[in-house]
């Protein structure tokens, strides 16, 4: 991994990936970032918030349109990376859909949609970054979940794909240690996103805000996460001050996994 200017930021000389970057985690990450001297590469479907975010942040962001789903998609993307700003140190694969429903009531359609962007999405992005970061060294962060390590009511689909992001993170750890390259998971509760306001609004319309505080006061800090929270997380994990850290699972929670009863 290029040497960091201490002077420029914790990040300063170096190229991270973002995906999933328009909203959400991936936009506060991208930001988080930026101010620390990186240039980045953003990743995401939604074209229209993507470019606005790119432009936003300055000549140090380019925006890629790019669904993770697709693997020949992301290949031509990473090449595109590597040609107009450089090959990657950091990857941030943060990337993903959730679905609410238990087994018996999850189709196979909604599997099936699931799997392609939370796991297939992850796996194209570790295979194309791996490979930009092989004999260079690198950081590679997966956004998993407390569903990943505890059982959460009828969350099937999504707690499917992020304990497979876990231990995709765990095998990308053990097999590329000794090239450099660490890789490491956060695992968030609930944090306040525009899907969790869009979450509120298609399920219990007339009652988001009463809602949201219920869900807010079920964790034990009595609160929702913030964006912000999860992205100095996950710039620590891609920064200097983590090289001695990797296949580490590290939850961003309120307490929620400490305390579940």
């Amino acid at each position: 991994m290029r040497e960091a200017n201490r002077s420029g930021g914790r990040l300063a000389g170096r190229v991270a990936v973002v995906t999933g970057a328009a909203s959400g985690i991936g936009k506060a990450t991208a930001e988080r970032f930026a101010r620390e001297g990186a240039r980045l590469a953003l990743l995401d479907v939604n074209e229209e918030a993507g470019a606005a975010l790119a432009a936003a942040i300055g000549p140090s962001a380019v925006f890629y349109a790019c669904d993770v789903a697709d693997g020949a998609a992301v290949r031509e993307t990473f090449r595109a990376i590597d040609g107009d700003l450089a090959p990657p140190d950091a990857l941030v694969n943060n990337a993903g859909v959730s679905h609410v429903g238990a087994a018996a009531t999850t189709s196979e359609a909604d599997f099936d949609r699931v799997y392609r962007v939370n796991v297939k999405g992850a796996y194209h992005c570790l295979r194309a970054a791996l490979r930009s970061m092989l004999g260079r060294g690198g950081a590679i962060v997966n956004m998993a979940s407390t569903v990943s390590a505890i059982g959460v009511p009828n969350r099937f689909a999504y707690s499917m794909s992020k304990g497979a992001v876990l231990t995709m993170t765990l095998s990308v750890a053990c097999d590329y240690v000794r090239e450099g390259i660490r890789c490491n998971a956060i695992a968030p509760a609930r944090v306040h996103t525009p899907f969790v306001d869009g979450y509120l609004a298609k399920y219990y319309p007339g009652k988001e805000q009463e809602t949201y505080d219920q869900l807010a006061a079920a964790q034990p800090v009595g609160r929702m996460g913030t964006p912000e929270e999860v992205a100095a997380l996950a710039l620590y994990l891609c920064s200097d001050e983590a090289a001695f850290v990797t296949g580490s699972l590290f939850p961003i929670d309120g307490g929620a996994m400490l305390l579940r009863p």
